[in-house]
This record gives C-alpha cells, structure tokens and sequence, in this order.
C-alpha cells in the first residue's frame, strides 16, 4: 500500500467542494472526537490471554455526540454516528457490518490514510489481493465470511490468466506485515478490514461509495481520481494514482443567466404539495374506500361464489341500488358517472331540472369514442347538429374558445373532435349540477333508504332454495290411471 498521494493537495477548498465539503465536515468531527483533552478515551482492553488495543466503546461515542455537537436525542446521536460509521470512519473490531451501537461494542477509528475524502476507487484486482493474502494468515480473526468466499471464487475465475502474479503481490503483502509489531499488525489489519467493508460491503448493506449517474452527470467539474490501492495494472488500463486536470470552464454569458433565471422562475411557480399534505390525503382516501375493499373487509352482501348466499346477484338484478352503492355516488361525479345505476339517477334529476343536455352531451361523447372509424363521421355530424349548431334542439353553453377550436375539429372529424368542449362541460356540471343532485331529496331518499326485507330474512343455503323454487313448478300428473291428482300432490315432499 506504498505510495498513497494526496491528490487535492494544494487545491483550494472551492475547487472541490461539491464533491468533499460533506465529508471534509465530518472529517472535523471526526478529528475532535481524537483529540487527547475533549476527546472520546481510547483505550487497551484486556480480555482472557489477549488485549485489545486502541478501542472505544459504541455508547461513548453517542455521549460524546450528545455534549459536543448539542445534540438532545439520543436517537438523533445514534443515527449521525451511524452515517459517521457506514463511511468508515469508524468501525467495530468484529463485525463486518459498519453500523453504531449504543452499549459496549468495541470500536476503533480508521486511519486517515483510508477516509473517503482520499478518493480511493479500488479495483477487483486489488481486492482480489487482499482476499488471498487473507487466506494466507492463519488467523482466526483473519477467516474469510461466507461472501467474503465467493467473491474469492468468482474474482479466481475472472482473473485466471493473471492470478499467479495476484498471488505473488498478496504473499508479498503477507511477508511485509509478519514483520510488523504484533499490537501494530493488529490494528492494521482491522483498519484494512474496515476499508473494504466501505467499498465492498456485506451484501444487504448500503454501498456508501456508489455515485449518482444523473448528478454526476451534471457535476462541471468532476475530480475522478482512479488510483490502486497495491498497485497493480488490469487488461485495459493502468491503476497507477492519476488525476485527471479538471476542464477550464467558460464564465456565463448574459443570456445564459437569463435562460437559468426564466428556469427557476418556472421551477418556483410549479404546484408543490407537502409531504404531510400527500399522506393525509392517502389516509382519507384509503378510509374512505375502506368498506369497499373485500381484502381488508368482508363484502356485505357476501361473495356468492364463496357463499351459499345469492343476496348480491339479487341486489344486482334489481334496479333498486343498495345503501352502499348510492353512499358511494357521493365520493364524487366520476363515481355517479361510473355506475350505471347511479347515471341514471343523475340524468332522471337534471330532466326534472330541464338541465339534462350537459349529460346527454357528455355521454354522447363518450359513445364517439367507443363508436368504430367508419361510423365516427357521421355521429360527429349528429352530436354537432343536437348540441352545438345554431338552433340545436339541445344547445349546450360553451366559453368562445372551447367553442371555436370545436367548430375548427368538426371539420376533420374524429373520435376526439369534442375533447375540449366536453372537458369544459364536465368542469361545469362537477361544479353545479353534481353538488344539486348530491343535495337534492332524490339522492337523500336513496341513501336513507333501509336494506331490503330480503337483506334481513332467514338465510336458506342454495340447495333449499332450488328445492323450493323446483317443487313450485313440478306439475301434477297422475302416476297411472288409479292415482288421482289430489293423490300425486299430496305425495309432493315440499
């Protein structure tokens, strides 16, 4: 791991901001919590026939949190260690899962020359190394996890052709750290652990190293920084640390700036909902269909393919509509629209208005647009000739505009000649006619109505029901000459 360069070192604190001022803050929190006065305690733990160095425990780190940073929650402490953690800054001594607890789980802090403001982008060949070096200790700290394995497996068989020189480079590494001091291996080899939990994480776990396509896309000056973290060379290019020299932008013209204030003018006046607002409407909509959904509650009547109760095929042969059905109408004019029944009750109360023409026209519309081509010109004509032509029988009221742009359509017929004037009559009748009907007798007759006497009768299963409708239409005839009618009929099981 020879070699490291610092590549923003003598860049100004602008040049990269965009992609380094997040982590560059956490990085000053994170040089706090080291300091040796106001800082958390580091310390040597000693445990049966071994020590730990250099370690802290989770709940200091959420104290620490607490004091210095006035902070009030505890979750809320809980939660930024967590963020400080998946980026490796900080990680517990035996777990590969980069995550904070508050209680006495071990952790250790990451050595500066693996934090992320580094730009480390390693390459599969390098953990490719690190992997085989780590099956080369024999170590129980050392042993590979489960996915740890098969990513071994599957890097083997991917670079086959150059897998003698990846051994060679990890036995390289292996021989340097056997002479390293015993407590310095220790923690070198956590720290490296650390790292690769960062830009190779436990599957199920957030990648922290993962980048935006779309805002990278976006970014004027990216500073991608490919360097390797052994050193090593792939197939198709060098993994040696280079820094690609950022472009040389050009200062805005006037026009631009004016294209980019135009922009945000209309990105401030577009229509915006707060988040609270969305899930209250979400709540009043699902409680309000609640009753109407058979998976949360059973359907009253019940589901005669899964009962031996016909009540609903009765109420839908009927043309008197159930309590639930006319409550349902009110939700809204699409609701009345979409129900047969519930169209018809419309359209009896705008007759008795002498109103109906806007719903006639509505549905004569809708009619077009199910009508095959061949027949769409000459019903155009027709729906022109009752509703908008000077003198219709049923002349509707249109704003000058909807009805210019009809008139222009009429000319080239088709199923969409009347989109605009119907959209405007349907804003019309959403705003007067629907709310006089919802309030009008007729509609409050309806849903006050009580259930069908049917609805409150003994329940009888489907085979008595056939057996009694069948015993009322079997016909008496005598069995043979000596057996009376009377006779037959009294022989009659129902």
């Amino acid at each position: 791991m020879q070699g490291h360069l610092w590549h923003f070192a003598g860049k100004s604190y602008g040049d990269f901001r965009c992609y380094l001022a997040w982590r560059l803050r956490m990085e000053d929190v994170i040089a706090r919590m080291q300091d040796e006065k106001n800082g958390i305690p580091i310390r040597t733990v000693k445990s049966f026939l071994s020590k730990i160095p250099s370690v802290f425990s989770g709940s200091d780190i959420v104290q620490w949190l607490i004091k210095n940073l006035t902070i009030e929650d505890p979750v809320e402490a809980l939660h930024l260690g967590t963020l400080m953690a998946a980026h490796g800054y900080f990680f517990p001594i035996s777990d590969h899962v980069l995550t904070l607890k508050d209680d006495g789980t071990f952790y250790r802090f990451q050595t500066p020359y693996f934090w992320p403001s580094n730009c480390w982008e390693p390459e599969n060949t390098d953990y490719a190394v690190y992997l085989c070096k780590r099956t080369m200790q024999n170590k129980a700290r050392l042993e590979l996890a489960d996915y740890e394995a098969e990513s071994l497996a599957r890097l083997q068989r991917a670079f086959a052709r150059k897998w003698e020189f990846i051994f060679m480079q990890a036995e390289a590494q292996a021989k340097v750290d056997k002479k390293r001091d015993k407590i310095e291996r220790k923690i070198l080899d956590s720290q490296e652990r650390a790292f690769w939990d960062v830009h190779r994480p436990v599957p199920g776990c957030v990648n922290t190293t993962e980048v935006d396509i779309k805002k990278s896309s976006r970014m004027r000056n990216p500073h991608k920084t490919r360097k390797s973290v052994y050193g090593l060379q792939n197939d198709i290019r060098s993994h040696s640390p280079t820094h690609t020299p950022t472009p040389e932008t050009k200062p805005p013209t006037e026009d631009e700036l004016q294209q980019q204030i135009k922009y945000w003018q209309i990105q401030l006046d577009r229509h915006r909902l707060k988040m609270s607002k969305v899930a209250d409407s979400l709540l009043s909509y699902t409680e309000q269909y609640l009753e109407y959904d058979p998976f949360l509650l059973p359907p009253d009547p019940s589901n005669p393919w899964l009962s031996d109760d016909t009540t609903f095929w009765e109420l839908e042969a009927s043309k008197e509509p159930s309590q639930q059905r006319v409550k349902r109408w009110g939700f809204g004019m699409d609701e009345a629209l979409k129900d047969p029944v519930g169209r018809e009750q419309f359209l009896k109360f705008l007759e008795s208005e002498f109103s109906s023409e806007n719903l006639r026209f509505w549905l004569a519309v809708e009619d077009l647009k199910k009508r095959p081509i061949k027949e769409v010109p000459s019903r155009v004509q027709e729906i022109w000739q009752e509703f908008l032509a000077p003198g219709a029988p049923s002349a509707i009221n249109l704003d000058s505009k909807s009805y210019d742009k009809t008139t222009q359509n009429v000319k080239e017929p088709g199923r969409y000649t009347f989109e605009d004037a119907q959209e405007h009559i349907y804003k019309l009748m959403k705003s007067d006619s629907y709310p006089r009907f919802i309030r009008s007798s007729a509609y409050q007759e309806l849903l006050q109505a009580k259930k069908k006497s049917g609805n409150s009768m003994d329940r009888r299963t489907s085979f008595e029901k056939f057996a009694q409708n069948m015993g009322r239409n079997i016909p008496i005839f005598p069995c043979h000459k000596n057996c009376t009618p009377t006779l037959r009929a009294s022989t009659n099981l129902l």
